[in-house]
């Protein structure tokens, strides 16, 4: 390491957030850069820890002690390959990573300030496109054709990944483009959609063929391929089956996040279309990410109210000593949405949505539940109390997550990528899944 010290004399400097009463009036992105010399300051606290947990907790083993140091020594053409050899798209995670590298960075364990790792990383894909070091690349071919069918962040990275092995890649998607979650889920204020553009035309510069608004039959695959990957996601959210979940105003969360996307890349929705949060009070039921999403949307659509409500006990605050460094903490984790105006409220269950007389939601029923350790396994298992309540309510927004996909017993030749062979995870574990099923590819078609 060029300087070892560093994190004695260095602080952490986050690049911070645009102030709230001007981010709220638009969908751009909300975090703002540092300037070159403060980010080769921030890589310069990268110490010389002598195991680097960052790289064990990496899904796509990104080697972040080597490209730390080329950053803050200057080198960032060398940053650059270090770190798209090992990462397709460290502008995606640069920008949406929940960062696991830095919670078990030694920084993190001994001084709570861990190197701004995803910050960095963000800021090298962006130097390299800056200047010129993006290039495409040109491969030859071996004659045999691989179908991706799911233009998302697996199948984004499977299709890049079997490019550059010879194969020729058709990218098959049923949106109007590509990008899956990242496009459609992500809200613009965490990742603009120029972004994605940028590298889906490098990626057709490559010879990456896109074919849009094309719905496959997974039971009846196109012919022609000698292999397939299926990285479709999650498409069925996780719905919420109480009386009253037939009223006008409940939504799943996608809904809502991939219209506004949708509406901001310039596709017009009748008013009987239009997903809203308009002047309502709007209740998100789940306390993920998407969630929080939904909330930081709202807030742009000129919601009046937002409540955010978890089934699940609040978590700790700063440390929880059932997930010690170097695993990923579970703690109470407050976003630029929430800073934007939400009360969150933790174990209340829904019981019911209300009825305004008209077919529309007024309110939710809620009840408080109470969470034991099983004596018999040891698992967490909710008891209602009976205290129940109203929140009043115009819209609900149902961010509970995704049932994972259920596939009928594919040929020897089809292979399964990201959320549709995990579930739902993070675009980084989607990006490493792609990764390892192009190699997968790549040793049944050579054997």
């Amino acid at each position: 390491m060029g300087n070892p010290r560093a994190f004695l004399t260095v602080p952490r400097q986050d690049a911070g957030h645009r102030p709230i009463h001007e981010r709220i009036a638009d969908f751009g992105e909300v975090e703002q850069t540092l300037g070159d010399g403060s980010r080769q300051l921030q890589a310069s606290r990268c110490m010389d820890c002598g195991v680097p947990f960052c790289h064990w907790a990496c899904p796509l083993g990104n080697k972040q002690p080597e490209w730390q140091d080329a950053v803050y020594k200057g080198k960032w053409e060398l940053a650059y390959k270090l770190l798209i050899a090992t990462n397709d798209f460290p502008e995606f995670t640069g920008r949406v990573c929940p960062a696991l590298c830095e919670k078990s960075c030694a920084l993190n364990l001994c001084i709570d300030a861990p190197v701004t790792v995803r910050e960095n990383e963000c800021s090298i894909i962006e130097h390299a496109f800056r200047e010129g070091y993006v290039k495409p690349s040109t491969y030859s071919y071996n004659g045999k054709k691989v179908a991706v069918i799911g233009a998302g962040p697996a199948g984004l990275s499977a299709a890049a990944c079997l490019n550059r092995k010879g194969y020729e890649v058709t990218l098959i998607d049923r949106m109007p483009s590509a990008g899956g979650l990242v496009r459609y889920g992500i809200p613009n204020f965490k990742l603009d959609k120029y972004v994605v553009d940028r590298r889906i035309k490098l990626m057709e510069q490559e010879g990456i063929k896109f074919q849009y608004n094309t719905t496959v039959d997974l039971n009846n695959l196109p012919a022609g391929y000698d292999a397939y990957v299926i990285s479709t996601g999650t498409p069925i959210a996780r719905d919420l089956k109480i009386p009253g979940r037939e009223l006008k105003g409940i939504y799943f969360a996608l809904q809502m996040l991939t219209q506004q996307n949708l509406r901001l890349a310039g596709q017009e929705f009748s008013p009987e279309e239009t997903v809203s949060a308009k002047g309502k009070r709007v209740l998100v039921i789940g306390g993920g990410d998407t969630g929080s999403d939904c909330i930081g949307t709202c807030h742009r659509q000129g919601a009046l109210s937002v409540t955010q409500i978890e089934i699940m006990p609040q978590p700790p605050v700063g440390y929880n000593p059932a997930t010690p460094w170097p695993q990923w903490p579970n703690i109470l984790k407050t976003t630029t949405s929430h800073e934007e105006g939400c009360e969150r409220r933790w174990c209340l269950a829904t019981t019911e949505f209300l009825d305004d007389g008209k077919g529309n939601i007024r309110g939710a029923r809620v009840e408080t539940v109470e969470w034991t350790v099983s004596p018999e396994d040891g698992r967490p298992q909710m008891k209602p109390t009976g205290r129940k309540e109203t929140i009043d309510c115009d819209m609900v927004l149902l961010a509970m997550g995704f049932l994972k996909p259920q596939h009928p017993q594919y040929a020897e030749n089809v292979f399964l990528a990201g959320d549709a062979k995990n579930g739902a995870s993070l675009v980084v574990r989607a990006i490493a899944s792609g990764r390892e099923t192009a190699t997968r590819v790549d040793e049944y078609l050579n054997s």
